[in-house]
């Protein structure tokens, strides 16, 4: 019982470490590039509104360049 235990802390502690974790580059890359359905062209990091975010810039299938704001902290896109 006591190993069943450590193992359930052990994951509990493993997911929730991730959960807290920033998006990295590759991530916000990857996060843009599935909400556009484009190709990234360049990814920075910036401020919106004073929060951290990832400033993706990618062109989309029909040559449109787009600017999309990945959240640093959350994932999410705008």
């Amino acid at each position: 019982m006591k190993a069943l235990t450590r193992l359930t802390f052990a994951l509990l502690l493993a997911l929730s470490s991730a959960a807290w974790a920033d998006v990295s580059r590759d991530d916000a890359a990857a996060i843009a590039q599935r909400a556009s359905k484009g190709r990234v062209l360049a990814v920075e990091r910036a401020d919106a509104g004073g929060r951290p975010v990832w400033r993706v810039k990618v062109v989309t299938a029909g040559g449109e360049v787009r600017v999309i704001l990945v959240d640093v902290a959350s994932g999410r896109a705008s």
